[in-house]
């Protein structure tokens, strides 16, 4: 891990957006950069994952959250990411911020080349003492395509820059054992298996495309990476900082003690699922016990369409997810070479290539600290 304090902050559309007159809430956002400015004088690097570029640019095209469709929200998008980006910029420069934007997709995290280039851009901004607002390209992603939550974006940013902090800005003081409004609703202050929380943690805000399982879910993904994920109410004097110093009520979720690499963490924490196989029992109890990659003859079932270099899912025949790892064949030539086990793979393909569709370097099998991933394949 490095040895610089590095946070990456998240706050949602509900903190950053009157959700009547769809404005910026131009004093929280004062509050939220003048403490990020306070942050920067003590030393910590800041990254922050914006939304609200949607919100804001709803009326502008005539919509509201409760019309808007796909393309009402794609086009809102384009409108509202000039505003946001003005907004934080003015305030920034009354602390001598220097501002950043990067328009992320889904690709951008799952395409390995791709995340090292945004990654590596990241580096210089920091390197530069500039803050990088990031935010989902949502002018051009489709639901098939897409993040679809900034919370989880926001883990893949403090995975990829090795960050030690994740602070969710959010609506309400952190996790709560049960929906917040029902009567006896306690803050749960410590989270260390996530899992155990999955079940209370339904519903979405008005504007927000992400609730409580989202944050869990990007916990997840941070506490895997090493970094401890903190979970706040938004509404408050240096909502960043006063979190980070242990000022007020939150919920913490503690990070690994013995984090992953960042390729294990990349190999194993998805934003979506490029496909997946089924293999016999036998060949995943022996993946799991370590030292052997997975080749055509373990495979029962093939799900999905991808290509050479996406990660898949590995399931065994009882339905259960045991490893995932980046494969060096489409589905299409996986299909060819399963079908045909007693062929060559040149004859079948036309090019020589070992008959290994994911190489023991480019698999990792999966423990109890995961989330895994359902539906399973039949």
């Amino acid at each position: 891990m490095t040895s610089v304090k590095r946070v990456v902050v998240k706050i949602g559309s509900s903190l950053l957006t009157d959700q009547v007159r769809l404005t910026p809430r131009w004093a929280f956002m004062q509050r939220v950069v003048e403490d990020i400015a306070l942050l920067r004088s003590e030393g910590y690097e800041v990254i922050l994952c914006s939304s609200g570029a949607v919100a804001l640019g709803m009326k502008m095209i005539g919509v509201t959250p409760a019309t808007a469709g796909l393309h009402d929200k794609q086009a809102a998008a384009a409108c509202g990411m000039p505003l946001l980006l003005g907004a934080y910029k003015q305030i920034g420069h009354e602390h001598d911020l220097n501002i950043a934007q990067i328009l992320v997709t889904l690709g951008d995290f799952e395409d390995h080349p791709r995340f090292l280039n945004t990654k590596n851009t990241l580096h210089r901004l920091l390197a530069a003492g500039v803050l990088p607002i990031i935010n989902e390209n949502d002018t051009i992603t489709t639901e098939e395509i897409r993040v679809g939550d900034n919370d989880r974006l926001a883990a893949k940013v403090a995975q990829m820059v090795q960050a030690q902090h994740l602070v969710i800005l959010t609506g309400v003081d952190g996790l709560y054992d049960r929906n917040p409004s029902e009567p006896g609703a306690v803050l749960v202050e410590t989270v260390h298996d996530v899992s155990q929380y999955l079940s209370v943690t339904e519903g979405v805000s008005t504007l927000g495309s992400g609730g409580m399982l989202t944050k869990m879910q990007a916990a997840n993904m941070a506490q895997n990476a090493g970094c401890t994920t903190l979970i706040a109410n938004g509404e408050a004097d240096d909502p960043i900082s006063s979190v980070l110093k242990g000022l007020r009520r939150c919920t913490t979720c503690v990070a690994h003690a013995e984090p992953a690499t960042s390729w294990a963490a990349w190999l194993t924490d998805r934003l979506q699922m490029a496909g997946s196989i089924v293999v016999s029992s036998r060949a995943a109890d022996e993946i799991a016990a370590g030292g052997r990659g997975i080749d055509r003859n373990d495979v029962i079932s093939i799900n999905g369409s991808y290509v050479k270099g996406d990660v898949l899912h590995v399931y065994d025949e009882t339905g259960a997810e045991r490893a995932r790892g980046m494969t060096d064949f489409s589905s299409e030539e996986t299909a060819i070479l399963v079908r045909n086990i007693d062929l060559p793979v040149k004859q079948l393909i036309g090019y020589h290539s070992r008959a290994v569709l994911i190489q023991v370097d480019n698999l990792i099998s999966l423990d109890d600290r995961h989330i895994l991933w359902e539906p399973k394949p039949a």
